[in-house]
């Protein structure tokens, strides 16, 4: 059985950091496209940032230059280091991945105070 299990969300004031941590198991996800998407309340889901299997990464212009997108490859681990982290970056973050088919995390909360 698949699951993606994300941890890390929580309350931080705004310009602080986060880190979010995504553990797939179930497949072998080494070749996986993987990444982060949010969805803030009364908002479409939206993409925050991808990692391919061979580390090429994209990123939400929006968060460009604050946020980072890495992966541990024999853990089956994507992580998303969020710095100066905004009012507006405020959302349930939800980790997936695809091999074929489509797998989504179940969601953490990202809550910046201004």
């Amino acid at each position: 059985q698949v699951q993606l299990v994300e941890s890390g969300g929580g309350l931080v004031q705004s310009g602080g950091s986060l880190r979010l941590s995504c553990a797939a198991s179930g497949r072998d996800f080494s070749t996986a496209l993987m990444g982060w998407y949010r969805q803030a309340p009364g908002k479409q889901r939206e993409l925050v940032a991808t990692i391919s299997g061979g580390g090429y990464t994209n990123y939400k212009d929006s968060v460009k230059g604050r946020f980072t997108i890495s992966r541990d490859i024999p853990k089956n681990t994507v992580y998303l280091q969020m710095n100066s982290l905004k009012p507006e970056d405020t959302a349930v973050y939800y980790c997936y991945a695809t091999l074929g088919l489509g797998y989504w995390g179940q969601g953490t909360q990202v809550t910046v105070s201004s």
